[in-house]
């Protein structure tokens, strides 16, 4: 298991929080319990199986919703 944190571009609207937080727990491979989008910092984290997914397809999910992604940084659990 590895831990993400992911920076995203300015979230402008509750409804957009809601989109991303929907799209990362529907990933396989994502501990959905762990999800946690940050409407005031703009940023996902997310514990995942790297040995079923990686960071770039959470990146790649949240990018196909139409949000910027910044940068990224996983650290093993």
């Amino acid at each position: 298991m590895q831990k993400a944190t992911i920076q995203l571009g300015t979230l402008t609207c509750p409804s957009c929080l809601q989109k991303i937080d929907n799209a990362v727990r529907a990933i396989e491979g994502v501990d959905k319990e762990s999800v946690n989008v940050s409407f005031n910092s703009s940023k996902v984290k997310v514990n995942f199986d790297d040995g079923k997914i990686s960071v770039k397809d959470i990146e790649n999910a949240i990018e196909k919703l139409g949000y910027e992604v910044k940068k990224s940084q996983v650290k093993a659990l």
